[in-house]
């Protein structure tokens, strides 16, 4: 038995795979900010790997450095910059 399907059933089968124009703005809203967070959360920790090694080398030059920089990355997530 042979099944006729109307154009809109088609359309619909068709489109079922894609995600609306709001779908793909809220999917790649959603992955700014994850990747925003990831990165982030690599360059804290690198800033206290620094930290660590400046305080372990008695690097007060590049200690300062590094905590300004971690003090303006933490304000930055604070403010929402």
């Amino acid at each position: 038995m042979e099944q006729y399907y109307s154009y809109a059933e088609f359309l619909k089968a068709v489109g079922k795979g894609r995600a609306s124009q709001g779908e793909q703005l809220l999917n790649d809203i959603y992955m700014d900010l994850f990747l925003k967070h990831v990165h982030r959360d690599q360059m804290r920790n690198r800033l206290l790997g620094l930290i660590d090694e400046a305080l372990d080398r008695r690097d007060k030059a590049g200690f300062l450095d590094y905590t300004a920089q971690l003090k303006t990355l933490d304000d930055d997530l604070v403010t929402g910059n």
